[in-house]
């Protein structure tokens, strides 16, 4: 038996309106997905019966994305869409235009949990805490390839990716310092692309080079 409380329970109870013997679908983001049985539904709380295995969690491409974090609804749409897209990791990243101090780290994981839901998405993308873009650079595995969205230009995306671990990284909504930009071409890992001719908003930016990649080197093939 399974008991729910809370945020999801409130969900199926009073906006699903589950009852006794309705079918719900669980993961877990470790085991895979299972198929249960709602055995008793009160107000405030539901008890579930695990009735059986539906599959294994799923595999995801190694992707991350390193974006600088943006005023609240925009960033809310930005971890949704990059949940939905198939991100495994999300790290916000701190650079000098960066204009959100605070993260709300369990409202950005509860967007994150309800895209998964949405898309029938079994492995959530883990959500790393902040870190500076200094720091980030000085501690980057250079195995793993860091496609930098510049607004100077670069590579086309589908050109630039490779099939294999890989990270994007989008700027603040002011765009990168010319000093921060030095830094990131400068590292060895980094590969300069271009989105096209317009120049996008960060969550824009992000949604479309997350979905470039996928496309070509990802799972959308």
């Amino acid at each position: 038996m399974l008991t729910l409380d809370g945020a999801q329970a409130n969900y199926l109870a009073n906006v699903m309106r589950a009852k006794p013997g309705d079918p719900v679908r669980l993961f877990d983001d470790v085991t895979g997905e299972w198929l249960a049985e709602v055995r008793d539904a009160g107000k405030r709380s539901l008890t579930l019966a695990i009735t059986a295995k539906l599959g294994e969690r799923e595999a995801v491409p190694d992707l991350w994305l390193l974006f600088a974090p943006i005023k609240k609804g925009r960033i809310d749409w930005l971890i949704e869409k990059a949940t939905e897209l198939g991100v495994a990791r999300l790290q916000p990243v701190i650079t000098q235009r960066t204009i959100v101090d605070r993260l709300n780290m369990d409202r950005l994981r509860a967007h994150a949990i309800e895209a998964a839901e949405q898309c029938d998405r079994t492995a959530l993308p883990e959500l790393a805490e902040p870190v500076k873009l200094a720091a980030l650079l000085r501690d980057w595995d250079k195995a793993r390839p860091i496609l930098f969205a510049d607004e100077q230009g670069g590579a086309p995306l589908p050109q630039a990716a490779k099939p294999g671990p890989a990270a994007i990284l989008i700027g603040p909504e002011g765009g990168f310092t010319e000093e921060e930009r030095a830094l990131i071409r400068a590292h060895p890992a980094a590969q300069p692309i271009t989105l096209g001719p317009r120049i996008l908003r960060a969550d824009t930016a992000a949604a479309a080079a997350i979905s470039l990649w996928m496309g070509a080197v990802g799972d959308w093939r």
